[in-house]
């Protein structure tokens, strides 16, 4: 408030409203960025061994997926480590095309570089870790190795404009807009993520999480009260 030079909450929020710029930078600085690989281990069990073997079965030529509010792509990373690991197992692995989105670019910059604290690791098994990254000499962080790297498209995105892409098979949208939107913008953003996500895709959301309005597109999967397939018809 006081960079923009209003002293009162009035002349602030009159600022936010009339100049796209302070509006811009006052999002950024709301962005959260704190994440960790494979949070929430068991979905990332049920990915590996049942979600993402049946849409391979599904799929012979490609898979899409979206990491929306991707940060600084911990959660992009630990789909590809999955996807790594049941390459060694599947006798034919499609081709994978993966996009990480956030408002934030210094997040994204980050996401590119794939260096990562030792705390962002920590749900992480040894072999894993050390499969998968290389600890930087003389400190306490980890970059992922470059065969991860391959096949991600990073990009600058607000979660109310178009999403970028369509029929997407796997969307990660976790702990952004339906945590941090109003309700009516929480519903806007949402149908826009929605109408992109291929029939019988999967959508996966925070744990602590719920849709914002009832749809018959959408069906529980397995034993996870957020994670949804989309019905194979639109």
């Amino acid at each position: 408030m006081t960079a923009s030079g209003c002293r009162t909450m009035g002349a602030f929020l009159a600022e936010l409203e009339q100049n796209h710029e302070t509006r811009q930078t006052c999002e950024l600085l709301m962005t959260v960025s704190i994440s960790r690989f494979f949070r929430d281990r068991r979905l990332w069990e049920t990915l590996e061994k049942t979600l993402l073997p049946d849409i391979i079965q599904r799929r012979s030529e490609k898979i899409s997926v979206w990491s929306a509010g991707c940060a600084c792509g911990d959660e992009v990373y630990s789909f590809m480590i999955v996807r790594d690991r049941l390459s060694k197992t599947c006798s034919h692995l499609p081709g994978f095309e993966v996009t990480g989105t956030d408002l934030n670019p210094a997040y994204l910059q980050r996401a590119r570089a794939g260096i990562y604290s030792a705390a962002s690791l920590k749900e992480l098994t040894p072999e894993i870790r050390s499969e998968y990254f290389s600890q930087k000499p003389g400190k306490k962080v980890f970059q992922v190795k470059d065969s991860l790297k391959k096949d991600i498209s990073w990009r600058i995105h607000h979660l109310l404009s178009d999403p970028p892409g369509r029929d997407f098979d796997i969307v990660f949208l976790r702990n952004s807009v339906l945590t941090y939107y109003e309700e009516k913008l929480k519903k806007r953003a949402f149908e826009k993520v929605l109408s992109r996500l291929a029939p019988g895709g999967i959508l996966i959301i925070g744990s602590h999480e719920s849709i914002p309005f009832e749809t018959s597109d959408l069906a529980g999967v397995e034993a996870y009260p957020y994670v949804f397939r989309r019905a194979t018809e639109k």
